[in-house]
């Protein structure tokens, strides 16, 4: 099994050490900008990556990346296509938003991951929890 597939088996797992060990020391993680719970952006860090972006993202959304395709481009590049599904934790709205992840690998481990997804359909999921009229993409102190 590569380290590219231990990291989609540890999220389905919900496997917080197996996160951390499949992640390089300088790890860095791309969120798609307009992500909800203001988690879009650049994390520095495997750390800083699980408290940052995936540990509020699962807190407030069931949800989990399935992958469907590896696209390898040599043996240290991989772009991963699939879907995040499940659903909101508080109001049971279904999520299902696609997404393409670019990882790069380094010392045999994931040392960059890209994620591009539709952020609108995460947006959806959480609008009746945050009011629809109200911006859920909020600024993290």
């Amino acid at each position: 099994m590569t380290v590219v597939e231990r990291l989609y088996r540890a999220f389905a797992a919900r496997d917080v050490a197996e996160l951390l060990a499949v992640l390089h020391p300088d790890f860095v993680g791309r969120v798609s900008a307009g992500m909800p719970l203001g988690v879009g952006g650049v994390h520095h860090g495997p750390e800083a990556m699980l408290r940052d972006c995936w540990g509020v993202i699962y807190g407030e959304l069931d949800t989990c990346p399935q992958p469907d395709e590896y696209l390898w481009s040599g043996s240290d590049r991989v772009v991963v296509l699939g879907h995040y599904r499940g659903a909101a934790r508080r109001t049971g709205e279904s999520h299902d938003a696609v997404f393409a992840h670019a990882l790069r690998l380094k010392d045999g481990l994931i040392v960059e991951l890209v994620q591009i997804t539709d952020t609108a359909r995460w947006h959806a999921a959480l609008a009746e929890e945050h009011g629809a009229g109200e911006a859920v993409n909020k600024t993290r102190p």
